[in-house]
């Protein structure tokens, strides 16, 4: 070889091995690896289903990066991020009862207050606050003046985001925290998938766990309220379903909101509902994100 090619051959090698600092090649990918966000909608007793989902994934080694939640799906996304397993929260679910966390007391903004949720909360979480959690942890309330979600992550106490964010209007006396008057999630996102993306994750997995329709006109006040409820939610059910890659339904219809002496029923719909998906769940993880095809991040039919 001449000296010009050898010239040549060292300018071309040059190149190669001198790229500038933060220029990544084409074929390198940048996408984040893949990252399961669980968000877990409301439903009070059948809450206990949220359990048995975590049982399923457990069991069948599917991470959770992060987890997020309203109303009761908060009370088992943060026992759950603070270190509680399944098993245990199954357990606590199928005990409580509805004079573990409320008090009824009679006042101009509800009939129940909820200070005893915080003495149940202590005795099933390992930390109460959200820098100490294992896995980062997001609950959503609902601004009562302004009437948007309220969310609450990175730090702080979470008792009180908890308390509100289970704060059934009508039912529970609102909680007043930090110049807020705050009320359940549910009121604002039944589900909190965007802030389980804000949270970091790549591929969201929303838990609803729907309520059978009634056919009969409501005949007490509560039940008023519980359907305004409903109708309410599936005005809102498009917002995030647009944030969720997955949707999970257990069978939980058959339950009423007080009905805890059908936990074990429950906990099955919840294993029942996450075995159907770790198939899918086991494709986002095999695979980069932006390789998974876009259809996919269709959210599934309840």
């Amino acid at each position: 070889m001449d000296r010009n090619g050898q010239l040549g051959g060292f300018f071309d090698g040059l190149r190669r091995y001198s790229r500038p600092a933060g220029i990544i090649p084409a074929t390198e990918s940048t996408d984040p690896a893949p990252r399961i966000g669980l968000a877990l909608g409301g439903g009070f007793a059948r809450g206990i289903a949220h359990a048995g989902v975590l049982k399923a994934l457990e069991q069948h080694h599917i991470p959770i990066h992060c987890i997020t939640g309203v109303s009761a799906g908060a009370i088992v996304a943060a026992a759950y991020a603070s270190g509680a397993t399944p098993t245990e929260i199954a357990r606590t679910g199928c005990a409580m009862r509805f004079g573990d966390v409320g008090r009824w007391r009679l006042g101009r903004l509800g009939l129940v207050s909820s200070e005893r949720m915080n003495g149940f909360l202590k005795r099933l979480m390992r930390t109460s606050r959200f820098e100490e959690m294992r896995i980062p942890l997001g609950i959503l309330a609902t601004d009562l003046s302004t009437g948007q979600p309220v969310a609450f992550h990175g730090s702080g106490n979470v008792f009180e985001p908890i308390r509100a964010s289970c704060s059934y209007p009508g039912l529970f006396h609102p909680i007043r925290y930090h110049g807020r008057l705050l009320v359940d999630g549910a009121m604002s996102m039944e589900i909190p998938a965007a802030l389980a993306r804000q949270l970091g994750a790549t591929h969201v997995v929303s838990v609803a766990l729907p309520v059978h329709r009634p056919s009969a006109l409501p005949s007490n006040m509560f039940q008023v309220v519980n359907r305004c409820f409903q109708i309410l939610q599936s005005l809102s059910e498009s917002n995030w379903r647009s944030e969720t890659d997955l949707v999970m339904t257990p069978d939980v219809r058959g339950v009423d909101w007080n009905g805890f002496e059908c936990g074990p029923q429950l906990i099955e719909a919840g294993e029942s509902a996450a075995l159907a998906a770790i198939p899918k769940l086991r494709e986002y993880l095999a695979v980069g994100h932006s390789t998974v095809d876009p259809a996919e991040f269709l959210p599934a039919a309840s």
